[in-house]
């Protein structure tokens, strides 16, 4: 990725939006939001107010994308599908994220280019790109009218023998003494149903690989509906696992040996299965043909793993 600084001297003074409209071929709005987020910067100091004059040194913090050859799997004229690795993220956290998949979304795409939809960093699977502001605006829609089926792939801890239903509210956890990003089972939270239908069990690793159907799409829906039931995803660095360590793994602290032993696996153990929607007229079906299956061979044996239900 990523954040570079284009470099301006002005030496009559613009208003700050008006001069960003006119050397980048913006938007009012679009301008709006690069000095919002504070990408524009005027004699060393971020700019605050779109409407004021500016003069002198300008910098404005421009997105480069640096690909490194993932391509879509399929693309038509408004959206692509990629079918995302773990381990990358969908956008940059921060100006000084290396890299995300935005990179090569906006690479092969343009610069209108955007997700969706959400996949975690360590989720694998298909991934719905927008390739300009009216198809993103239309597929977001979709989405909110529940108009796209998602199912999931993972490798969850213990034995399944038939399929079942989670169907409990999930609210996001504003205690600051637990782990801020967890969300709850609590009744005062939004209603989230999903269906899970086992597919096989390996005794060896004493895992189920589950298929999961959510059909609401909260937060870490699956993640805590599993873990709810008492089988949480294999890998999971947050549920299933005791704070200080859900702790140490956000703050970047947590050792290899530490990751296998509590997680049970290196990554976690979700993927994004298929996706299907109708669009513009047309159904859609996709199906990720990575062999997620095979992962459960990185899966740590369950006497050399955490149990977190050892102690009741």
């Amino acid at each position: 990725m990523g954040f570079i600084n284009r470099n301006y001297y002005l030496e009559e003074p613009v208003r700050a939006f008006l001069f960003l409209m006119r050397e980048l071929n913006v938007t009012q709005a679009q301008a709006q939001k690069i000095v919002g987020t504070g990408r524009l910067i005027v004699n060393g100091e971020v700019w605050k107010r779109s409407g004021q004059p500016i003069q002198g040194h300008i910098a404005i913090k421009m997105f480069v994308p640096q690909a490194k050859g993932i391509k879509p799997i399929f693309t038509t004229p408004d959206f692509g599908i990629f079918d995302k690795p773990s381990g990358i993220l969908v956008h940059p956290t921060t100006r000084r994220t290396p890299y995300s998949l935005l990179d090569e979304m906006r690479h092969i795409y343009g610069k209108d280019a955007n997700a969706i939809h959400r996949l975690d960093m360590e989720t694998s699977g298909l991934l719905l790109v927008s390739r300009n502001k009216e198809s993103e605006r239309r597929l977001k829609l979709m989405f909110e009218d529940r108009g796209v089926q998602k199912s999931y792939l993972a490798w969850v801890r213990g034995r399944i023998d038939e399929p079942f239903d989670v169907d409990v509210p999930l609210k996001q956890n504003n205690d600051f003494s637990t782990v801020k990003l967890k969300m709850l089972v609590h009744p005062e939270g939004k209603k989230a149903f999903t269906h899970f239908e086992p597919v096989e069990y390996d005794s060896v690793h004493d895992a189920t690989l589950v298929h999961a159907f959510p059909y609401t799409g909260r937060q870490h829906q699956i993640r805590v509906h599993l873990f709810h039931v008492k089988h949480p995803i294999i890998g999971d660095p947050i549920y299933g696992v005791p704070t200080e360590i859900a702790i140490k793994y956000l703050d970047k602290e947590l050792s290899e040996e530490e990751r296998l032993y509590y997680m049970g696996a290196k990554r976690l153990l979700l993927h994004a299965q298929t996706l299907r929607f109708a669009y513009q007229g047309v159904t859609y079906h996709f199906s990720s043909k990575f062999d997620f299956e095979s992962l459960k061979e990185m899966i740590i044996k369950p006497e050399k793993r955490f149990n977190p239900y050892s102690q009741g």
